[in-house]
Formats: C-alpha cells, structure tokens, sequence
C-alpha cells in the first residue's frame, strides 16, 4: 500500500471525493531520528494499515496540517490515544472534539527537526496550512495549497474541478483563492518556502510533481 519516495519517506494516495470531486487524499508518511513515524495527512485508519506501519516503525506523531483537513482523523484518536496529535492553529475552534495535544506553528518540534523545516502560511487564517520540507530528499509537502489533478478523473470530477479552476493544472483552487485574506502576507510566505532547497513536490491531491517543482510553485502563485 505504502510506496516508497526516498530513504525513510513513503506515501499512499487514497480514492476520496469532496463535494462531487473525486480529488483523491494522499497521506504522506516520514521515518525519524528515533525510528517512530511520522504521519502527515492520514487516510482512513485500518488495521491491515497499521500492521504496515507497524512494520516500520511505532507511530508516534500524526500531522494535521490546516485547519479543515480533518477527514479520518478520529479513526487515528481512537486507535492510537498514546499518540501526539499536531493540529493547524485555528483547529481546535473548527472540531473542539478532538483534542489534540500540539499546535503546529513555524518551529519543528524537537522530535522531527532534525528531518523537516516548517511554515505556517499567512494570509489565509481559515487554513493556516503548514509546509513541511523532508530536508534530506529535498521535498516540499503540501495539504490544501495547491492541486495537481488530471485526465485520470471522472467525467463529472473533470466538470467540477474546470469550475474549480484546477483541472490539470498545478495550483490553488478557487476555493483556497477564496481563503486569501492578504495577499502579501501570502506572497512573503510563498518567498519563505521558495528559499528552501527542494525540487520535489507531495500534494495531498493529484500527482506528485518529482522534480522542477520549485519553478512551478513559483508560476502557480504569480498572480499574487
């Protein structure tokens, strides 16, 4: 299920549709200092999912990494209480029923800083979406920030995503555009994360982008 990317990094894209848009919902999953994983985006919880995790190492960190990517989280509360809960600032007002035991800002915590960089992105505070950057493997990770959707989709998805503004294309929906409450604050953050060293970029839904990534970061935000 898991597909590797780079030592110590794997991801799985799972089937999700939102809203009549079947977007897909890739979880990405990271390997740190001390051999405990770390879980950004979770799909569906399962058992036959956690024994593969399982087989590389005790969860111990699950990332939510803005403030409406709640989908599946509880499965992952129930299953995993010992485990510490990263939520986006602003998470805990949208689901006051899940009590996460972190809050996500600029600074790692102490357990991954020495694999991620992170940013919170200002400028949208209804996502306050936080970038990760998997240093060794020189690759961005984003939630919500931007698209990368195709031909592969159903007729009526295709549809939905044209309206949506982000059908093969790499890029923010108009509903994330629609979030933007200041956009230089947003475009100071863009140039924080285009000061990073990375060439690939994960979307939580759509294709990786494996390389030249930072260039077409750059061309999806000029509008800003």
């Amino acid at each position: 299920m898991l597909t590797p990317l780079a030592p110590d990094l794997w991801e799985l894209d799972a089937p999700l549709t939102v809203l009549g848009m079947a977007i897909g919902h890739r979880m990405t999953v990271g390997r740190l200092t001390d051999g405990c994983l770390w879980l950004h985006s979770p799909v569906q919880y399962s058992p036959g999912l956690a024994a593969e995790l399982a087989r590389l190492g005790p969860v111990a960190h699950i990332v939510a990494p803005n403030a409406i990517h709640d989908t599946y989280l509880e499965g992952w509360f129930a299953a995993l209480p010992g485990a510490r809960f990263h939520g986006a600032r602003g998470f805990a007002k949208f689901r006051p029923d899940l009590k996460f035991t972190d809050t996500l800002g600029d600074t790692p915590a102490t357990a991954w800083a020495a694999v991620f960089d992170q940013h919170m992105l200002r400028g949208m505070p209804r996502l306050n979406e936080v970038v990760f950057l998997h240093r060794a493997s020189r690759t961005l990770i984003l939630t919500d920030l931007a698209f990368n959707v195709g031909p592969e989709m159903p007729l009526l998805s295709q549809v939905l995503l044209r309206i949506n503004g982000c059908y093969c294309r790499f890029g923010p929906s108009r509903l994330v555009k629609s979030t933007i409450k200041d956009r230089a604050a947003l475009r100071r953050s863009l140039e924080h994360l285009l000061a990073w060293d990375f060439d690939r970029v994960i979307v939580s839904h759509g294709k990786i982008l494996e390389t030249g990534a930072k260039e077409r970061l750059r061309e999806a935000f000029a509008f800003l």
